[in-house]
């Protein structure tokens, strides 16, 4: 993979907690614009794995860099040239619709004039313009979703962490914010998702599977399919996650 075309590097990442080796040793590189499903058992080591490349814990050893900054000495920078998106949405309830997408805005550093435009295009993209006044915790979780997604990416980063993003959400909302993911993927936006639905991962260009701090498997949908000789990604998972010695 050329230089130019990598969004995410990674070699030989470990972390160690005393005794306890959390990450041991991974590499892996992820494209730019790629969707790249990072996958694993809980206790497999992937949200260590993921706060190292968000510039939220340091290394123990190994090296890596996001968006061309390194993330043991510059995750400062990652931090500016990243968007993220948890489970729980991290957005404010007691606001509305554009107070958080304000906040957001400023949080990520855009100017006044920026933050009016992107809050414009999002609002008008996510077809929420009618919505703009209403607070966030009346909207349904479906609402709730995009809009946070659309925080998460307002300031148009190299790459976003989405980690277990449509937890909790029926089939139907789930499939509509894959929809957002494929639109933000074909901007040039580098997408790193974590999911615990095994048919989410069909989704992704690439797909990662840890297994007790180290990488498994890694490689597409259908040829992870092919070599384990499988129907399904929850067939596949099972396959290589069935010898796990750890879960939480």
């Amino acid at each position: 993979m050329n230089g130019n075309d990598t969004a995410i590097s990674v070699n030989e990442l470990t972390k160690k907690f005393g005794e306890f080796t959390a990450v041991d040793h991974i590499t892996f590189s992820v494209r730019k614009g790629e969707i790249f499903g990072f996958l694993g058992a809980n206790g497999a080591g992937k949200t260590t794995a993921m706060r190292m490349l968000c510039g939220l814990s340091y290394p123990t050893s190994g090296s890596g860099t996001v968006a061309g900054f390194d993330i043991a000495s510059q995750g400062e920078q990652i931090k500016r040239r990243i968007g993220y998106m948890s489970q729980k949405f991290s957005l404010y309830g007691d606001l509305t619709v554009e107070q958080n997408l304000r906040l957001f805005s400023t949080i990520y550093g855009l100017s006044d004039a920026e933050i009016k435009s992107r809050m414009a295009a999002v609002m008008e993209e996510l077809d929420m313009s009618g919505m703009a006044r209403s607070r966030v915790k009346s909207l349904p979780v479906g609402w709730r979703q995009k809009l946070a997604f659309a925080a998460a990416t307002i300031h148009n980063p190299d790459i976003v962490f989405l980690d277990e993003p449509t937890g909790g959400v029926d089939p139907v909302t789930r499939r509509r914010f894959w929809e957002l993911i494929y639109r933000a993927s074909s901007r040039g936006m580098t997408v790193f998702v974590t999911t615990h639905y095994l048919d989410e991962a069909e989704y992704c260009n690439r797909i990662s599977i840890m297994v007790d701090g180290r990488i498994a498997a890694l490689d597409s949908p259908a040829a992870l399919k092919q070599k384990f000789h499988a129907e399904t990604m929850d067939a596949v998972f099972r396959i290589v996650a069935q010898d796990a010695q750890r879960s939480e």
